[in-house]
């Protein structure tokens, strides 16, 4: 009874100092509650993606996630993916949205490395020359293959964290780790509850994305409890919890041959 309590009580303190880490960070970096509405938030470029025109001759691939609009971007974040191919000078940008369409999958709906209305995105992944090139097929298959592409549901999903999760188990070569506040990068229908992590490498057991467990070669192992994860990344030693997604050392995937 003891053990069953402590364990309780350890579980509570890791949500709240999550939670106060997230409001935190949110805070400062503009994105909590402000009464801005969603048309006026900023939606410039941030000025991560490289230029296209000066890397012309170089196939890049690049997947970022941004705190979500207003109160929503407490708990979860949004994320999206671009590429381009050598010879290309702009960029495909694809992510799922839930509004304006019946088919949420969307294609060049916002700037490459766009603020998303008011968050500035981070980067996640970056593959530059030869190996980008390579990915950039599966990447577009992947796509075009996505389950649910007339469907939406925020809590647990499909969502837009099931899109990159998606596309991150068919390209195993993004070495895509979705963070701990992806809420719906664990979603799976209950015809098939054990498959692959988002980064395409290891198990996942999940019944429909709010109870589970993740052991993958990018994510580490990962406990989804009601959608709240919680976990240690080995690789890169940092501890993966709600609100606020990763406590510990900083993380980006990068491959480039030029």
């Amino acid at each position: 009874m003891f053990f069953v309590k402590a364990i309780s009580l350890s579980f509570l303190a890791m949500l709240l100092l999550s939670f106060a880490q997230s409001y935190v960070k949110a805070t400062h970096s503009g994105v909590a509650i402000t009464g801005q509405h969603w048309s006026t938030a900023r939606r410039d470029s941030a000025e991560i993606a490289p230029d296209p025109k000066k890397f012309i001759d170089t196939a890049i691939v690049q997947v970022y996630a941004a705190p979500t609009f207003g109160w929503r971007g407490l708990f979860a974040v949004h994320p999206w993916i671009i590429y381009k191919k050598a010879g290309e000078s702009r960029y495909n940008r694809y992510e799922v949205i839930s509004w304006g369409s019946s088919n949420v999958v969307r294609h060049n709906y916002a700037l490459p490395d766009g603020y998303w209305f008011g968050a500035k995105p981070r980067l996640l992944v970056d593959h530059r020359g030869t190996r980008a090139a390579a990915m950039i097929p599966a990447i577009e298959a992947a796509v075009a293959s996505y389950p649910w592409p007339h469907r939406y549901r925020v809590w647990p999903g499909p969502n837009s964290n099931t899109f990159l999760a998606h596309i991150g188990r068919e390209v195993p070569a993004l070495k895509l780790d979705l963070p701990a506040n992806a809420i719906g990068k664990d979603f799976r229908p209950l015809t098939r509850p054990v498959g692959l992590p988002a980064s395409g490498k290891g198990i996942q057991l999940s019944l429909l994305g709010v109870l589970g467990l993740t052991l993958g070669a990018e994510e580490g192992l990962e406990f989804n409890i009601l959608a709240l994860n919680f976990g240690i990344d080995f690789k890169h030693p940092a501890l993966r919890l709600p609100f606020t997604g990763r406590l510990g050392t900083s993380k980006l995937e990068t491959d480039s041959d030029n």
